[in-house]
């Protein structure tokens, strides 16, 4: 039964925002799934105006937007961000304030601010790169050095806070950040942290209070915990850099782990469900197609050069048979599902001229159609199918401002509200109307 209520309680994830809302990460039930309707089937060729645009400071954390505000956090900071913008040089330590903002998501204006100062070494010093959730009228943030947040979504006063450095004993900031996109689920928290034995944690949403640790790994990586059913029973799945595990959420206990090791540790996208497989892939083209039954699970497919897809900064979609994807050099792709054959390519949404290193576009689904925000501040409009990429349209929505291999990109997932884009890089927050 608690299983059963676990599953219930992650489709209505957040018992605050109303069904319009994008209260976290990939939407209410972090699927990339956009069920409102009424939202446009092309985009004008004079592109989209918009209704507003707000001054922030840097990061790479997604807005989320809840009961009528917008949650963004970003990293005021003298030092050179782009100094340290290199995969294997961490610059620092940067010296700053991370700043947790609440927008009034009609007109912009900055309601209220929590800041803390912040000294930290990683590479990529931009700012934030976790998208806050609401749940429950708190918002829980995690800064890029692990300071994690449960603040009032009404006034911005501080309920509880952590520093995850600390908590769970790690010797060192990740070389890329804290980016565990917290997961609240009636009232726990789940979190990838770091630490021996606590590369996952669960904690009471409400105080705090450590529920459970768990799993073990060289470093914890950069993945975020998915709740889902598996073999009937509701399974938190965890990818570490070593491997993706399947934990009881309510005790943390270990039901199944399937070895996949990306290089560099660079566990990033969250595994995605196609009935009764998985599927998570990264850099280095290590990839696996799991098979779940009952308590057990095995890799039923590798992934290999020119096979499936190996993402680095976004996670895919599965639509049945087909995942639609980036791969590691910026190609979108659809691939069939259980053999990873490659069935179309382009780098027309994502870099646009070929292949970049670590080229970005974030997918999401709305009906018949998908929008892609790519790393050049474009929203594009696309129909996907098996057989073919079809671009209805597409407009220029904010500047590359972060620097990444000698370019600008935005490497920041938008969120979708209100018939409306919130978009931000590192200079401003947006909002651009998406109303039929």
């Amino acid at each position: 039964m608690r299983n059963i209520l676990a599953c219930a309680a992650l489709a209505c994830l957040v018992l605050s925002a109303r069904g319009d809302d994008w209260p976290q990460w990939m939407g209410p039930t972090r699927d990339g799934v956009w069920a409102e309707k009424g939202i446009i089937d092309k985009i004008p060729e004079a592109g989209l105006k918009a209704l507003w645009r707000t001054p922030i400071a840097g990061g790479f954390a997604g807005p989320s937007v809840a009961g009528g505000k917008v949650f963004v956090h970003d990293l005021k900071t003298a030092g050179d961000v782009k100094a340290g913008s290199q995969p294997f040089r961490p610059k620092g330590p940067i010296k700053g304030t991370e700043r947790v903002h609440c927008l009034d998501a009609k007109t912009g204006k900055i309601l209220w601010t929590h800041e803390y100062a912040i000294e930290a070494k990683v590479s990529y010093p931009t700012g934030p790169r976790a998208t806050p959730t609401v749940a429950g009228g708190h918002v829980y943030s995690v800064g890029m050095a692990g300071r994690l947040c449960c603040l009032d979504a009404a006034t911005g006063k501080p309920v509880w806070e952590k520093e995850l450095t600390k908590e769970y004993e790690m010797k060192e900031v990740p070389l890329w950040g804290f980016c565990s996109h917290p997961l609240v689920v009636g009232d726990k928290l789940y979190l990838v942290a770091g630490g021996k034995g606590s590369v996952c944690v669960c904690l009471d949403a409400k105080t705090g209070k450590e529920v459970w640790r768990a799993l073990d790994a060289e470093e914890p990586g950069y993945s975020h915990p998915a709740l889902m059913t598996l073999g009937g029973k509701s399974r938190l799945v965890v990818w570490t850099p070593e491997s993706v595990n399947a934990l009881e959420p309510d005790t943390g206990k270990a039901v199944w782990s399937v070895k996949l090791a990306p290089n560099y540790a660079m566990s990033i996208m969250a595994p995605i469900k196609s009935g009764d497989h998985l599927f998570a892939g990264g850099i280095g083209e290590q990839s696996a197609l799991i098979k779940v039954d009952g308590d057990a699970a095995e890799a039923v497919q590798r992934g290999k050069r020119n096979t499936f897809l190996h993402p680095v900064n976004m996670t895919p979609l599965a639509e049945g048979e087909t995942i639609y994807g980036v791969d590691t050099r910026g190609a979108f792709m659809a691939v069939d599902l259980k053999t990873g054959k490659r069935l179309w390519e382009t780098f027309k949404p994502t870099t646009g001229d070929g292949p970049e290193n670590s080229g970005t576009a974030f997918l999401i689904k709305n009906g018949a159609r998908h929008f892609l925000f790519n790393e050049k501040g474009e929203l594009v409009l696309a129909k996907l199918s098996r057989e073919k990429y079809e671009e209805v349209g597409r407009a220029k929505l904010v500047e590359p401002t972060s620097f990444a291999f000698g370019r600008k990109v935005v490497w920041s997932n938008p969120a979708f509200a209100n018939k409306c884009v919130f978009v931000r890089n590192d200079k401003e927050m947006a909002c651009f109307s998406l109303a039929e």
